[in-house]
């Protein structure tokens, strides 16, 4: 068997319920729940459980999720299952980040519910995001360098489906632009902000304040970072890497690609949904993925490494 990599999703991921099954069955999950919830003055259980208006809105996305995914993967630690890598895409690094003991879980979420509340005020009125298929990066990049205002890739997520971003009217204008240019769809994402633009560098340069006061440690498991696309095994640039990630493109795609040139072949998508292995799919239907969201995925799991 080759080597396995642990991934965790980003925003979208999102559902009402997620992980209740391990917060009401094992008392590891619980402990990562109350641990986010102290650290951030916010009920995660009852945002992530219960129906609410704040699960989508990204300051309380971004915890929910990212709380969810850490007690799934405290779960997975104690049956004794290690990664060789981790990845994760945008807000997933901070699950990545978590795999790879980076920085105490306190921290993680005290930091993670900062990005969230600096991107949400960024830019709170006239951004866009949307999803281009069925056209290649360059001719992509390049239509967006010819509209007037901002705009830009934030994802490339997998070979046919790349996400842009920026400002509202660039979007647009770059969207009929690439349907023109061929592209099969453009589809407007429901987000609540140009996400991975330029517009949002003062939200990077806000966390890279907050970063100052966490001790971060070097990762006890290699790990992808979204802005290059490579391999981080030293904290030397983790903060600014950090930084950066919040207006910088998603190369999820080369992510993939770097984690099969290092042998891994099984991946673990830890959290909500299975968005991660229909992008893994699509740049290799060749490799394995393990979806973990409901504890009875752990049998799975457990069979398979």
């Amino acid at each position: 068997m080759g080597k396995i990599a642990f991934l965790f999703p980003g925003q979208g991921a999102q559902v009402t319920g997620m992980g209740k099954d391990f917060y009401d069955e094992l008392d590891s999950a619980r402990e990562i729940y109350d641990i986010a919830s102290k650290a951030t003055g916010i009920d995660v259980a009852d945002l992530c459980f219960n129906p609410n208006d704040n699960l989508n809105i990204t300051e309380y996305t971004q915890i929910a999720l990212l709380t969810t995914e850490v007690a799934i993967l405290q779960v997975i630690r104690n049956l004794g299952i290690k990664p060789d890598y981790c990845a994760g895409l945008s807000l997933g690094e901070y699950g990545a980040l978590a795999a790879a003991d980076v920085m105490s879980n306190e921290d993680l979420f005290k930091v993670i519910r900062k990005r969230g509340l600096y991107m949400q005020e960024a830019y709170p009125v006239g951004g866009a995001m949307m999803a281009v298929l069925g056209l290649d990066a360059e001719t992509i990049k390049e239509a967006c360098d010819s509209i007037d205002g901002v705009v830009s890739i934030a994802n490339d997520n997998c070979p046919g489906q790349i996400v842009i971003t920026g400002e509202e009217k660039a979007v647009a204008a770059a969207g009929e632009l690439l349907s023109s240019k061929g592209a099969k769809r453009c589809i407007p994402l429901k987000v609540s902000g140009p996400f991975h633009s330029a517009l949002l560098e003062g939200a990077g340069k806000q966390l890279a304040d907050v970063l100052k006061d966490v001790e971060v440690k070097d990762p006890t498991v290699p790990y992808i970072c979204n802005v290059e696309a490579d391999v981080v095994n030293s904290k030397d640039n983790i903060k600014e890497l950090l930084a950066k990630q919040v207006s910088s493109p998603v190369r999820f795609r080369e992510s993939i690609l770097k984690l099969k040139e290092l042998g891994v072949t099984t991946f673990v998508e830890i959290g909500p949904g299975k968005t991660l292995a229909g992008f893994i799919k699509k740049t290799d239907k060749d490799l394995t993925v393990i979806n973990v969201e409901k504890i009875e995925d752990l049998g799975k799991l457990t069979a398979t490494v």
